[in-house]
């Protein structure tokens, strides 16, 4: 990084400054960010505050772990700038989660849970995460705890670690991403289709609440849901005995996501280039209704949930033999390699989380509190929002430098390529 990066930083965050409306925490913030974005492998508190003169370790742990202010104000000013990077109807909002891995139980939302960057169950704690991205650049703009239950059910664990009273509530993970996607919707960031894995894909709430707003998306899928033929019929059979039936039933019955796409055509299909060459895998799509609807008994007993809106169904099979399953609400005459690239545009957002913590400690943060760790992440963000903002000037300025030599070659080609002809046609108008 180049030596003006902290002069730069300073003029970046003036929104954030001002919204944090206090001489001194206006102070803080830079300080802290900087902090991330400098040198040092360890970036919590205190080896951050060892690195610099302007603030000691008192004054920054007092800014993130129990100084009075707002967090919202400075969400919404990342949220301006992340649109201004990356927002566009072209870009996507992508959920996930990620994991901090953690000892002891104190710190809060901390228990034995799947962690995805580890691949098994581990003490940690699990945040979701909302991104904006676009033309492969990732803007991190939300992450939020998730509360196990064992927290949600002990209100004195929870009022120990200053979880505020709002938040003691048992909240799914899709539900605490719904209530992040209304705040981006909220904001005015502008982009196109939502992605998620299968974790909020199979929710059936999850995909519903994403329609209702009248959002595109593309998520995962298990395997096991349940699903009927885009031409699926409702009938309404005359039962010969006892009451009359109340309500229609499908003339078939649902099958297994997997069983419905076993005898398509599966098709090689790339979507972007990679660092050794164009991904592919083998993708097969098909029309279909998720069974997702109101849950009735058919004529031969089974319970069995109706028909819900028509969908896309891709199922995905690697070279490793791993077969994955998404469901899109992207429109019916969408390519195969349209429903591809929306749904592998989600790996961004893995970039972001390693980024986050590779190169700007968001596992680092050594307190226990709510406050503390919320504080922590958004910080985080924005320094990565600001490192995202430098490397895209820098593209911008690199794509103009080639531009301007390109144009200057093909000036200078114009030009020895007229004066060939000039030379050329002399002799032979002389000729005449």
């Amino acid at each position: 990084m180049d030596k003006n990066w902290q002069a730069d930083l300073e003029h970046w965050l003036t929104p954030f400054s001002a919204a944090l409306r206090h001489k001194t925490r206006a102070r803080m913030c830079p300080a802290y960010v900087a902090g991330l974005v400098g040198p040092g492998d360890r970036k919590s508190i205190q080896p951050m505050a060892a690195r610099t003169d302007t603030v000691s370790y008192d004054q920054l742990h007092h800014f993130i772990g129990s100084g009075v202010w707002d967090a919202a104000p400075l969400e919404a000013a990342l949220l301006v700038e992340a649109d201004k990077l990356v927002g566009g109807d072209s870009a996507w909002l992508i959920i996930d989660d990620t994991a901090l891995p953690k000892k002891g139980r104190h710190s809060v939302g901390v228990a034995p849970q799947y962690a995805s960057a580890l691949g098994k169950t581990a003490n940690c704690q699990s945040l979701v995460s909302v991104t904006l991205a676009s033309r492969e650049v990732p803007v991190m703009v939300g992450l939020r705890l998730f509360l196990p239950e064992t927290w949600t059910d002990d209100p004195e664990r929870m009022a120990r670690a200053g979880v505020p009273k709002h938040r003691q509530i048992a909240l799914t993970k899709p539900e605490i991403a719904i209530e992040e996607i209304d705040r981006v919707i909220t904001s005015g960031v502008r982009f196109g289709c939502v992605l998620a894995d299968s974790g909020y894909g199979s929710s059936g709430p999850f995909r519903q609440a994403l329609s209702e707003r009248g959002l595109k998306w593309a998520v995962g899928l298990s395997r096991r849901q349940n699903v009927y033929s885009a031409d699926v019929a409702l009938t309404f059979p005359v039962a010969e005995t006892g009451r009359r039936r109340k309500y229609h039933i499908p003339d078939r019955s649902a099958v297994s996501a997997e069983a419905m796409l076993a005898d398509e055509k599966w098709r090689k299909v790339s979507w972007r280039q990679g660092t050794k060459g164009r991904l592919s895998c083998r993708f097969a799509a098909r029309r279909v209704r998720l069974a997702d609807g109101h849950r009735h008994r058919m004529h031969d007993g089974r319970v069995q949930a109706m028909p819900g809106d028509e969908v896309w169904l891709v199922g995905e099979r690697r070279s490793t033999g791993e077969q994955k399953y998404y469901v899109s609400n992207l429109p019916a005459d969408a390519t195969i390699r349209m429903l591809a690239a929306a749904i592998k545009a989600r790996w961004i957002c893995e970039q972001a989380h390693q980024q986050l913590k590779e190169e700007l400690g968001l596992d680092h943060f050594e307190g226990r509190s709510w406050t503390g760790l919320h504080r922590h992440a958004l910080m985080t963000m924005i320094a990565y929002a600001f490192l995202q903002s430098r490397r895209l000037k820098a593209a911008g300025r690199k794509k103009k430098s080639l531009r301007s030599t390109a144009t200057t070659e093909h000036a200078r080609h114009q030009a020895s390529h007229s004066r060939s002809l000039r030379t050329t046609s002399t002799p032979a108008m002389s000729a005449l």
